[in-house]
């Protein structure tokens, strides 16, 4: 009776080792990834803000949402590197504009932003070839 009874123990305490283990293994799989789009062109670009500046003082924020259009694989290889330099570049003017010709009682001039976005784009890259494409742009009082 105590051999059976040490089985039925062991196979009890190895349960829950067993049960992590296999939770493990759920984990160090890769979790699905959102895609806005299926084009192999398209890079994402994560939200960027900008503060909105009233009588001296903060009072909003400017939200844009972006994304590139690069056909050029060579070229979206060298973006997605330059990434961190992309985004300092953006937010500079993006800043930059918004202090001077964002208010929130009027919306943004959108095809401005764009523009804009697009010249610093070119600037930053040294030539032509990705396509900003703006997704939203939205403005939020403090």
């Amino acid at each position: 009776m105590r051999p059976a009874s040490a089985l039925v123990l062991l196979l009890a305490l190895s349960g829950p080792a067993l049960a992590a283990e296999e939770a493990g293994d759920k984990k160090a799989q890769k979790a699905p990834e959102h895609k806005v789009t299926q084009s192999v062109s398209w890079v994402e670009v994560q939200d960027f803000y900008a503060t909105i500046v009233g009588d001296g003082r903060a009072s909003g924020m400017l939200m844009v949402r972006v994304g590139l259009d690069i056909p050029d694989a060579g070229m979206r290889d060298n973006v997605e590197r330059s990434m961190p330099v992309l985004r300092d570049a953006w937010l500079r003017s993006l800043m930059a504009y918004t202090s001077t010709h964002v208010r929130l009682d009027t919306q943004p001039d959108v095809v401005a932003i764009a523009d804009r976005l697009q010249a610093v784009t070119d600037r930053a890259l040294k030539k032509k070839g990705a396509r900003i494409l703006l997704r939203q742009v939205a403005l939020r009082a403090k």
